[in-house]
């Protein structure tokens, strides 16, 4: 194992810890509940984060998000948590074809609002609530975790000069 994979594993467990910890300390406690919508501040950071560090991490890492979610706060938040997976592994297949992070961010936003409206239907929510509630706020949320997030990518790595991402 080279050392980029060794620190790409390393910040993808960490990213994974910090996936399932969000959930669990702030879900219910800093959450913004509207009907089947819910906001927990920064949730999605962990995951945006790992986009750069391939499908296969961001899969995971969106996976542990679900865990985490469906483990504090029930089956109707862990389902629309779940879409993180679909989410972070397009987000990564993008980068890999060379869209720039902000553009990634930016277009995998309306899928992760979709998608994520699409699950409360399953739960017998109106399609009003699903795509004003879920998927607007959806949307809001992502576009503000992914501010916080290019402030983090910026200091984090290009600061450091770290590169993270597959030598594909």
């Amino acid at each position: 194992m080279t050392n980029r994979n060794t620190l790409r594993l390393t910040v993808g467990s960490l990213l994974l810890a910090i996936s399932l910890l969000i959930p669990t300390l702030l879900g219910g406690v800093l959450s913004l509940p509207l009907g089947p919508f819910t906001a927990t501040p920064a949730s999605h950071v962990p995951l945006l984060l790992s986009l750069p560090l391939g499908p296969a991490i961001a899969g995971i890492v969106g996976f542990g998000s679900a865990l985490g979610f469906f483990l504090k706060m029930g089956p109707l938040v862990g389902a629309r948590a779940a879409m993180h997976m679909p989410v972070g592994i397009l987000g990564a297949y993008l980068l890999r074809k060379k869209m720039p992070f902000p553009y990634v961010l930016a277009a995998i936003a309306p899928v992760h609002a979709g998608l994520e409206a699409l699950t409360v239907l399953l739960f017998g929510f109106t399609l009003g609530q699903a795509g004003w509630l879920v998927g607007v706020g959806t949307l809001a949320h992502h576009t503000l975790d992914s501010l916080i997030t290019l402030v983090i990518w910026h200091v984090a790595m290009e600061r450091t000069s770290l590169s993270l991402a597959r030598a594909d």
